[in-house]
Order: C-alpha cells, then structure tokens, then sequence
C-alpha cells in the first residue's frame, strides 16, 4: 500500500485555517493550577453492530484497530442507538435530543428547519473557544449542518468524498438499489473513506497549541452497499463463512407490531432465494475489516500527535445492523442486533485503560458527558446522562436503562439484564439476556413477568411528539438564501 502521505498529496487540497485564541482555562481541581480544556477526536463508522472484536458480535470478525482504541478508554459494551437509522439516530447524538422530543423519526425528516434553535455538540464547543472541523459522514448524508463547523471536508455541504474508481451496480442481481455487495479491485487510497481519513490525519499533525479542537471523523463503511477493496474479501473466504443461527419460528411469538418491522418478506426472502446470504455476511465482514484499517491509520496518527496527552476521543457506531437475524435486514427494528452499537471514551493521559463497563447506556449520554469532561457550560435541556461516574469507576451503580425509538410510540427499554419493547398499539416484547442473548423467546405474555414488564414501563418516554416536518415556506426561504449566499 502506498504510504499515507503520498496518499493525501494526491487527494487533498488543504485551505488556510483561520485561528482563534483559546477562550479560558480548565480549573485542574488544585489550587492555583490551570490546564488547557482537552482537544476531542470525534470518530463515527456508520452501521456498525457488534461485531466487533471486543463484543464478540460475529465468531469470525476481527477488528485489531478498533480494539487497540478499546483497550486505551473505557468500552461500554451494553451501549444502545437513541434511534436505529441514520437520521434520527445522529440528530439525537449531536442535539441530545431525543426523537420523541423532536419528532425527528425517520431518514427523511428535515431536522434543522424544524429545530432551528438547537445546539449542537460541535456548535457548543464553538461557543467555548474551540475550532470545529471534520470530514465524512457525521450527520445523515441529506442533511449536513453548516452551522456545526468552521471547516469541513470537501465542503460544508458535502461531508463525504467520492470513490475514486468506476463503482459497480447489482453485482448480486437483486435490483435493491444500493443493498448489494462486491469486491471492488481498487488500492485503499482510491476510496472515499481513505480521503476523510487522510484529511483528519493531516489535522492531527498539526500544531494546535493556541487553540483546542473539536475533531470529527465519520467512515462510511459499513454502510450498504459493501464496496470494498478486494484484499478485504479475501480475509474471509466464501466457503467458510459462519451464518449465525436463525430459527424458522422465531416470528411466531412477536406481535404483528414486530413482524411489520421485520419485514420477512422482503430483503430476507430474496437473500435466501437468491443464495446471496452467506457473500451478504463476507461483504458486511470485509466492509468492517475496511474500517478496521482505517482506524488503525488514525490510531497511528494520534499517537503520534503532541496532543495525544490531552485528548479525549469519543468512538461510536449510530445503529446496529441486522443480517437475518428474527428474518430482517438491515437497521429499523427494536432487537438487540439493530439497536447495540459500540462505544468508547478514551481519556487523556490513559486514564481507566482497557476497563469494560456493562451498564446500559445511550448515544444521548455523549453530549452531557463531554461537557463534563471538557468543563463546558451545562445545557439543560438534554436528555441523555453524563458518562462520568462510569469513566471514574466502571462499576458504579447505574440506575438508569437505555431507550431507542422507532417511529412514534414505538420503544425500546434496555435495562441490564432485560429487553422490553412496547408498540404503538400496546403489543410487548420481553426478553431475558441472562438465558436468552440472541431474543429467541418472548416472554411478555407470560403472568410471572408482569412485575419486569411494569418496572420497564416506567422508563418509557412520557412524551411523542408528531412526526415534524419542515414547514414548506421556511425550506423555500432558506433554499433561496443558500443559492445566494
């Protein structure tokens, strides 16, 4: 493989940064003493489950960067999407907000018309002195926000770069627009990925001693369809790929709520029809080990950078992903596989390195959490639940559970041992983690779990608010500002 900087040299085009000066000092806690607030390292990989090493998701996949980054923070490994698609599920993260707060449910809903006035993670560091600056897909490629960045890459309008070499269509005969998977014979540095990472890295290199940073990185793979270099296809062969087990009953005790979601007749049909499950599951694996790479190049940088010692790096997937599981493809369920997501934190100076923490907790927490440990201004109005107990000692006591939506009134309770989910029609779904981790058997029906059921109950949202969208005479208005701006 090419070196990455003779990578970048022929990718990137870098404009000149306009700096500020730091807005204040960090109290240390000591008398007297002061240090600079830490930088941030923001890092997304878009529809990654569990399976990643760590977690041990799949029996085949390996993810040695992403472990590296595991083994320097605290991995929380019962981590769950506020939302499991890409809209709702990053909107959430960056306002901390949740969606039956916003209305904000779906892929295609509009949110920064009918949000107008929310703070975004970046936004609020913005307010505190920091310079905000990324690349790749952070939000949902329809709606990148200008207003959370000072510079971003290849624009503030456009997160993602383009693949650099001829991509292929229906390779596995579907027709399903992008839900399709292929080697691709084109080196890393052709990728679209490879350029949003050579990007970040050049800024890591950089001399940030006059200003912190606020840093985001946003891989695209594994998110459909699985184009990948061919050298990523070839760490697991066709004939030896492991499918995990998928009951042919297990529908047969989930409500017709969960069933519609489901969707068994649609991309689990023609998968099984075709024959394609099993290059569906390499396509997905290689697509991680891709990733995985490239985590690695950024690992490399950070640990070569001088700020190292003073930064926080935030590591998060936005939703998991089914293949096959309860016979659905794809996010946009409640189950475990479309809702667990990995998280880490890494402190400065290795703080709590290697430490698992298994209490459940929420993308939502991110925001609180950061301001915490940058010593940010406190925002009142989110609704997620500051990490910092948990990175201080792993094993404390965490009254809380962890909730995703789906559509209005449709929930998800992740306590630590248990699943609830209650449809907008009030049909339940229970499930004990403690016998039963890969939700074969619905227990919601059953008399003696009524006091779980109604413990859970108690954690769901009180408000659900109507799906929002944007109102029509503000979208023109501000479609004509952006063509004159």
């Amino acid at each position: 493989m090419k070196s990455l900087s003779a990578g970048i040299a022929g990718i990137l085009w870098v404009g000149g940064l306009v700096f500020t000066m730091l807005a204040g000092a960090l109290a240390a806690g000591e008398s007297g003493a002061s240090r600079a607030r830490p930088n941030v390292l923001f890092i997304a990989v878009d529809d990654l489950n569990d399976w990643v090493g760590a977690l041990r998701g799949h029996p085949q996949s390996r993810t040695p960067n992403m472990d590296r980054l595991f083994a320097k923070g605290v991995l929380f490994s019962k981590c769950y999407c506020a939302a499991p698609a890409c809209n709702p599920s990053r909107v959430a993260l960056m306002t901390g907000l949740r969606p039956s707060s916003t209305g904000i449910y779906h892929n295609p809903d509009e949110w920064r018309p009918v949000l107008p006035d929310a703070v975004t993670i970046p936004q609020h560091f913005q307010q505190h002195g920091y310079r905000a600056l990324g690349s790749g897909k952070i939000y949902h490629d329809a709606f990148p926000d200008p207003a959370s960045w000072h510079e971003y890459a290849p624009s503030l309008e456009k997160q993602k770069f383009v693949d650099l070499y001829p991509v292929p269509s229906n390779v596995n005969g579907l027709n399903k627009a992008h839900f399709d998977w292929s080697a691709v014979d084109a080196p890393l540095e052709q990728t679209g990925d490879f350029q949003t990472v050579a990007y970040v890295v050049k800024q890591l290199e950089r001399d940030w001693s006059d200003q912190p940073f606020f840093l985001a990185c946003g891989i695209y793979r594994p998110h459909l369809p699985w184009y990948v270099p061919r050298e990523f296809f070839e760490q697991y062969p066709l004939e030896g790929v492991v499918l995990l087990e998928v009951p042919a009953d297990d529908l047969e005790d989930i409500p017709e709520a969960g069933i519609k979601m489901a969707k068994p007749g649609g991309d689990h049909a023609a998968v099984v029809k075709s024959g394609e499950w099993s290059k569906a599951v390499q396509g997905y694996l290689a697509s991680i080990a891709y990733a995985d790479r490239l985590i690695g190049l950024l690992l490399d940088a950070y640990e070569r950078s001088p700020q190292r010692d003073n930064t926080v790096i935030v590591f998060w997937s936005d939703h998991g992903w089914h293949l096959g599981e309860k016979q659905h493809w794809r996010k946009f369920a409640l189950w475990e596989e479309a809702t667990r997501v990995p998280l880490a934190i890494v402190l400065p100076q290795g703080k709590q390195a290697g430490a698992v923490c298994e209490a459940p907790v929420n993308l939502l927490d991110i925001y609180p959490t950061l301001i915490e440990l940058c010593d940010l201004d406190q925002r009142p109005e989110l609704e997620g639940k500051s990490l910092l107990p948990l990175l201080e000692n792993p094993r404390a006591e965490w009254n809380s559970a962890s909730v995703t939506t789906h559509g209005r009134n449709h929930h998800a309770v992740r306590s630590g041992d248990w699943r609830y989910i209650r449809y907008a029609d009030g049909s339940e779904e229970l499930y004990d983690h403690r016998v039963d981790p890969r939700e074969y058997r619905n227990l919601a029906a059953r008399e003696e779990y009524r006091g779980v059921i109604e413990q859970h109950r108690r954690w769901l949202p009180e408000r659900n608010v109507p799906e929002r969208k944007p109102d029509q005479a503000v979208r023109r208005q501000d479609r004509a500002k952006k063509a004159t701006d």
